[in-house]
């Protein structure tokens, strides 16, 4: 697999695929994506702030919309699913000009589409219990949404306190938004369980898997790895 980096301003991607990428290409439509949303925030400043879904403009930029769609669903803000949407889009973008596996890293959150089995490990925070636990994804769960919150660790705004939420779906965008939503829910071991029912009650949501300390609960399409 080939490794390509690339930034632009808070975006920080780790792109892995069969085959070389033309860095070029994903520069330019991650400005096109990055300058629609930006461009909408300045049009409606809400976009950025609400921490609830907000209705968007049916003109609206096709990535806006998807965000908005994914924060409807959730019942959390469109920025939610940012990173996840970047990487959605861009992996598609990268499948219809050819590339078989493709997996886009954007600060925790995934999209995959591979040829092969693989293993991806989840971050398991405090507890060293699950530090070397894993997912297996196979070619035919691909593509996938990945998508992880933390209330313990980076700098997104969390109102939770679980050291991991990993949300699959088939869209990336609803996976980053989702995983938000129920790490929010998360500030006891008592709380997990409502958490779980909450995010598996979403249409499109394939699996969750919450760890708070040394306690996990999981539902759906997982198969758990040692890495």
């Amino acid at each position: 697999m080939h490794l390509t980096r690339i930034m632009e301003k808070e975006t920080d991607l780790e792109i892995f695929t069969n085959k070389p990428l033309e860095e070029g290409f994903v520069k330019e439509k991650l400005r096109l994506y990055r300058w629609a949303i930006e461009d909408y925030i300045n049009k409606d400043r809400r976009f950025l702030t609400a921490l609830k879904p907000l209705e968007v403009e049916l003109d609206a930029p096709g990535i806006v919309r998807e965000m908005a769609q994914a924060a409807k669903k959730a019942n959390v803000g469109p920025m939610s699913s940012v990173a996840g949407s970047i990487a959605g889009f861009l992996g598609r973008d990268l499948l219809k000009i050819g590339f078989r596996d493709v997996i886009i890293e954007n600060g925790g959150d995934i999209f995959l589409k591979t040829t092969k089995t693989l293993t991806v490990g989840i971050y398991s925070g405090r507890s060293k219990l699950w530090e070397r636990l894993g997912l297996k994804i196979k070619p035919s769960d691909t593509p996938l949404g990945l998508c992880t919150s933390s209330g313990t660790i980076g700098h997104s705004l969390s109102f939770g306190s679980a050291d991991s939420v990993v949300v699959l779906s088939k869209n990336a965008a609803l996976a980053d938004a989702v995983a938000t939503a129920t790490c929010n829910m998360v500030n006891s071991k008592q709380e997990m369980q409502k958490a779980l029912d909450f995010a598996r009650s979403i249409k499109g949501v394939l699996a969750v898997v919450i760890i708070l300390k040394n306690n996990l609960l999981s539902w759906g399409r997982v198969k758990f790895v040692s890495r």
